[in-house]
């Protein structure tokens, strides 16, 4: 699959511009990894773009991320990309035993809360620094659907200090912060 066929899956199946964005955060988040782990990055990028495609169709623990496992394997997905998608839900016991899937894990929630973060600033993310993202970790009124300890094992599962994850990912979505809507000079 290439990134224009999952872009096209992920545009059918996800309507809302918020949804598609976080999609390509973690892309976004998810390719730097790559790069830095010496990984394949179209890979990465595929999971990262797919990981919720199906989210809005069925977003239920019964149906996401399940169904587009299946989605994905009638269109010849392989296995190791599936696997990693399952698995970034802590809900579907799926072992997270791959870089790929911990990488994932990982980005997700991280991603998300970056943008949320960087979206109630003025300079949105061009000046954020993981201070302020440590600080509205603790306000649990603030983007209150982003699970914190997803994000805290996440680090952990990828034997990553959390500080320096969650500045990795803040300098990787400034690298794409015009088309993630995140730049102070859209």
């Amino acid at each position: 699959m290439t990134r224009t066929d999952a872009l096209e899956l992920l545009y059918e199946y996800t309507k809302t511009d918020s949804l598609r964005k976080h999609a390509l955060s973690v892309e976004t988040s998810m390719r730097a990894y790559a790069k830095k782990f010496g990984e394949d990055e179209e890979t990465f990028g595929l999971v990262g773009l797919l990981h919720d495609f199906d989210y809005e169709m069925f977003p239920t623990e019964e149906g996401h991320p399940w169904k587009g496992s299946e989605i994905l394997k009638e269109k010849g997905v392989s296995e190791e990309i599936r696997t990693a998608i399952l698995g970034h839900a802590p809900y579907t016991n799926v072992p997270r035993e791959s870089l790929l899937a911990k990488t994932l894990y990982a980005c997700d929630e991280l991603s998300g809360f970056i943008v949320a973060c960087s979206l109630v600033r003025p300079n949105k993310v061009d000046d954020l620094e993981t201070s302020s993202v440590k600080k509205k970790l603790k306000d649990k009124a603030f983007a209150r659907t982003v699970n914190r300890d997803d994000i805290i094992n996440g680090a952990e599962e990828l034997g990553v200090n959390l500080d320096e994850h969650i500045q990795f990912v803040i300098e990787a979505l400034r690298g794409n912060a015009k088309v993630l809507g995140i730049s102070k000079t859209e």
